[in-house]
């Protein structure tokens, strides 16, 4: 693995906390649980009865009074959120006002009949109405289940039927890449057929035009009369706080199933332990709180804690290639939590641009979703951080609720290795296995597997207790399989290599995508690239390589193929030498930021090309179509 290590943390040195988590892990989750305010203790750490485990059993609590009720006193005042609109706009929003805030949400939903255990759709751009809707939800008992606002119509209905929601809240409309996307005529088209959807709250953001249904109710008509006193109600432990649908790029979507204690109590714990967060603290996630990490260290982290965030509602190119950089000027952000997807766009623009910003309040840089590849992460270190902040590049899941394996510069100074998410979080054994489930020797590919059950994860699947045991639990008796490849190197450092269902397999070699992408991005003229295998009668299985250049790159296509082959070949091994090498300048993902590879996969093989509601740019997908057919009838003229 990549030998680079780079000695650099904030300080801190705690070793109290591995120490005593390693002595008895049940013991340590106890002690951290108490950070939280509980209504009533609990009489039991665990309840474990694989794989179904329940957390502080008997426990009472509740995620909205962690968030705000017990901050009143001393930070009513303090900037809960700073919004950055994408058109320019922006709010500040005090600890105070919230609470105001969601007390009022809080009321509006009772008044509609929502009671304990009814869903709640939540369909919003990134506003500070969609976090004071979860916590208004989590008050009052409700689940939330959060769909993002980039889903289609037939995607915000199945997760709505799915629920069975009483009631959506969504707004006019949200501002993506200059554009108005209208979510209200969406909610139209989607929840007017669902029977038992009895009302749809409406929050004004665009002041656009739109049609107002019977079921429909103003947020600001349905606010301004609410009353703003209404008491957090004293909830079980084990008690399910919201539901979220992973992002179903493949199959039917899941529907993930979080309590309260366990999920509150990890994401508490780990959002300190990655971020050493303080009070000065302005805190930056890009992420969209339609996924998890939205949910867990957008939402629910930072507001236990009485953090100020910066929150942003549009994408980080616009209208600019500049505009992440600039937020972080404006607000003087201390520490930065992004993806490498969003990193290698950035960095496709070059060093002139962030250079021209000041950074420097930065001190601790974060990255969550995938793997990053060595050659971004010290662009990052180098060129963002100016070589004084530590990165945690930090590995989870939806269902593990918060993150598992990352650097913790909050608790201690660790050699940080690029592409290596480095050690499982205290409490947690994480080993990585052969097919029969036994520990493999250091430096070896193998599945990962987590040996324990651990506060943030999930309760279930939401309707599919069968589904739930067969996905995670089955493949190894009693261990919880992610369903990702990892290597574990003489330091016991973790490498994750992508996703299982990510493999190629060529010539009887499995070989994983995140690796391969890594070793071309690795090239200093590209900035990103994703592979697919396409069928080989020989092989089983080639390899063709989708190459997305850095801007201004002037190299000849035949000499960067060339090279490429020569550095995979050195990197990985003649074996993982993709067939084919197409230059393109954008790559189809979802909103979420993943590749869609079975698009890729299909257009590389003829085949028709199946839903792209969820593309960013559904124009990647017609430039890549043309590239190919290009490119196939260069090489046909070649041969003749």
């Amino acid at each position: 693995m990549h030998s680079e290590k780079f000695e650099i943390g904030l300080g801190n040195n705690n070793s109290s906390i591995r120490d005593s988590a390693k002595k008895d892990y049940l013991s340590f989750w106890d002690e951290c649980a108490k950070s939280l305010s509980w209504f009533e203790p609990w009489s039991e750490t665990l309840r474990w009865n694989p794989p179904f485990a329940k957390w502080f059993v008997g426990g009472k609590l509740n995620a909205s009074y962690n968030a705000l009720d017990v901050h009143q006193n001393s930070k009513s005042n303090k900037t809960a959120i700073l919004w950055e609109g994408e058109d320019g706009t922006d709010r500040k929003i005090t600890y105070g006002e919230m609470f105001e805030q969601v007390k009022k949400l809080a009321n509006v939903l009772k008044s509609l009949g929502v009671k304990k255990g009814d869903r709640v759709t939540i369909y919003l751009p990134m506003i500070p109405e969609l976090p004071i809707s979860m916590l208004a939800c989590a008050r009052i008992g409700a689940i939330h289940t959060v769909v993002f606002s980039g889903f289609s119509a037939n995607s915000l209905s199945d997760r709505v039927e799915d629920s069975q929601s009483k009631i959506i809240i969504t707004a006019d409309g949200g501002y993506r890449k200059g554009k108005v996307i209208n979510l209200k005529e969406i909610v139209d088209e989607s929840a007017s057929s669902i029977q038992f959807v009895k009302n749809v709250i409406v929050y004004q953001r665009t002041g656009q035009e739109i049609q107002i249904n019977e079921k429909d109710l103003m947020w600001s008509d349905v606010m301004d009369t609410s009353s703003d006193v209404c008491d957090a109600e004293k909830l079980d432990s084990n008690d399910s706080l919201y539901i979220l649908y992973t992002s179903g790029t493949t199959g039917k979507p899941k529907g993930v199933l979080h309590g309260i204690g366990g999920y509150l109590t990890h994401v508490y714990s780990t959002y300190k332990w990655a971020f050493d967060i303080k009070d000065h603290d302005v805190y930056f996630c890009t992420a969209d709180i339609g996924w998890v990490t939205g949910h867990s260290y957008v939402v629910y982290g930072p507001l236990l804690h009485g953090a100020t965030q910066v929150m942003y509602e549009g994408a980080p190119d616009h209208p600019n290639s500049s505009r992440i950089w600039d937020i972080i000027q404006k607000y003087g952000v201390t520490i930065f939590y992004t993806t490498p997807t969003a990193l290698r766009m950035l960095m496709k623009f070059g060093d002139d641009i962030p250079n021209s910003f000041d950074l420097s309040t930065l001190r601790l840089l974060g990255t969550v979703g995938e793997p990053i590849n060595p050659q971004v992460w010290k662009w990052y270190f180098d060129v963002i951080g100016k070589k004084k902040c530590p990165i945690i590049d930090t590995w989870w899941q939806t269902e593990t609720g918060g993150i598992l394996i990352s650097p913790l510069p909050g608790i201690e100074t660790i050699p940080l290795k690029p592409g290596s998410a480095t050690l499982p979080v205290p409490g947690l054994d994480i080993s990585v296995v052969d097919e029969s489930g036994n520990e493999v020797e250091a430096e070896t590919k193998g599945s990962l597997i987590i040996k324990n059950p651990w506060p943030g994860m999930l309760l279930g699947l939401w309707k599919d207790v069968e589904k739930y045991k067969n996905v995670y639990w089955s493949k190894f008796e009693s261990l919880y399989y992610p369903g990702d490849y990892a290597i574990k190197d003489s330091d016991g450092y973790l490498w994750l290599l992508g996703r299982s269902d990510d493999v190629l397999k060529v010539a009887g070699h499995r070989i994983g995508t995140a690796e391969l992408e890594s070793s071309i991005v690795s090239h200093n003229d590209v900035a990103e690239s994703a592979v697919c295998g396409i069928p080989d009668d020989v092989k089983g299985e080639s390899i063709i390589a989708f190459v997305v250049l850095k801007e201004n790159v002037h190299a000849t296509d035949d000499t960067l193929r060339s090279e490429l082959r020569d550095t995979i070949r050195t990197q990985i091994g003649p074996i993982a030498t993709p067939s084919q090498f197409y230059i393109v300048t954008k790559l189809p993902k979802t909103r979420s930021g993943k590749i869609m590879r079975r698009l890729l996969k299909s257009i590389a093989n003829n085949e028709t090309i199946g839903d792209v509601s969820t593309l960013e740019d559904g124009a990647a997908v017609s430039e890549i179509q043309s590239t190919f057919n290009e490119l196939q009838k260069n090489i046909q003229n070649q041969k003749n």
